[in-house]
């Protein structure tokens, strides 16, 4: 069980449950002009971020990279961004276009590009991570079943974007007393996390990213408080649909960032969670039977307990 602890202890705590820039790249003949925007709050994690962010970009077309011209970066408070701007030079006229991002690298491993460009008129977009760092932009329509894989994947891919939606996800099998239970509990959190998703990426209220990773972090707190304090307690089914949509209010962000289809993201993030759910159940049933002595599903509550409530004050201070 010390062995349990220490791996989820190991996870990167410090990683944000969302990390998120975007950028405009406007190209004309040549030339081209790239604008990104990060969150202030991210800054403090850059090393000299007017140097190395832009460091970490790398645009190139029919095998030649793109000459940075200048740059100029500041912080714009009022939007909460910080902002760099810069011109290029391409050695042809922009067919298709090589896309080099490594952001995650630079401000935390979690975290996410989005970049929109435009060619003469004609547009593209393409997201960026720790496990995509690379694309081509070809400035065409894409097909349907693109546009379903890469908006799915991307739901896929945010659903497991942080460390704190893994530990949520397994204080949710620690909070399941047996397979139904499992089922009907991963059932009713999935439905609070589109519900939530889907209304308020359609509502005016934007809720502010720190606040989304403070009520996720709270939310593992919370179960955790559930397991420990109240082993018997009813209707936890319905506790965890309302804790689910804390969590759906990270995709709402996501969807509204990027303008993807939230039915997409959210089946893509639904598949991903429930793969993860199955093989936390396996990993803590065979735990179970094997070291029963050790008292597993308490010990990881209160591993995870602690872990919640440092988290969710860690974000409040910050």
């Amino acid at each position: 069980m010390k062995l349990l602890a220490g791996v989820i202890l190991a996870c990167p705590a410090l990683a944000h449950v969302m990390s998120m820039s975007s950028g405009d790249l406007v190209i004309r003949g040549t030339r081209a002009h790239y604008e990104l925007r990060l969150p202030l709050y991210e800054v403090p994690h850059v090393a000299s971020p007017a140097e190395s962010l832009l460091a970490h970009m790398e645009f190139s077309s029919g095998g030649h990279t793109a000459r940075l011209l200048e740059h100029h970066c500041r912080e714009a408070p009022a939007q909460g961004s910080y902002v760099c701007e810069a011109d290029y030079q391409f050695a042809a006229p922009v067919e298709s276009l090589d896309v080099m991002c490594t952001f995650y690298a630079v401000t935390v491993p979690n975290h996410v590009h989005l970049l929109r460009a435009d060619n003469n008129g004609k547009h593209d977009q393409a997201l960026f991570d720790i496990s995509f760092p690379w694309a081509t932009l070809r400035f065409r329509p894409p097909t349907a079943l693109e546009t379903a894989v890469t908006q799915a994947a991307g739901g896929f891919a945010r659903a497991l974007g942080g460390a704190v939606q893994i530990l949520f996800l397994a204080s949710l099998v620690l909070a399941a007393r047996g397979r139904r239970e499992l089922m009907l509990l991963t059932a009713m959190f999935l439905a609070g996390q589109i519900a939530a998703a889907v209304t308020v990426a359609h509502m005016l209220w934007q809720p502010p990213a720190r606040f989304v990773e403070a009520a996720a972090a709270l939310t593992v707190a919370y179960l955790a408080v559930e397991i420990l304090f109240l082993p018997e307690a009813g209707m936890r089914w319905l506790i965890v649909s309302a804790l689910g949509a804390f969590h759906g209010l990270y995709f709402a962000l996501f969807v509204r960032t990027t303008g993807y289809s939230a039915g997409y993201v959210l089946a893509g993030a639904a598949c991903a969670e429930i793969i993860v759910i199955g093989a936390l159940a396996a990993v803590f049933g065979q735990i179970g039977k094997r070291l029963p002595a050790l008292k597993p599903v308490p010990v990881s509550a209160a591993v995870l307990l602690v872990i919640g409530l440092s988290w969710f004050f860690l974000r409040l201070r910050s």
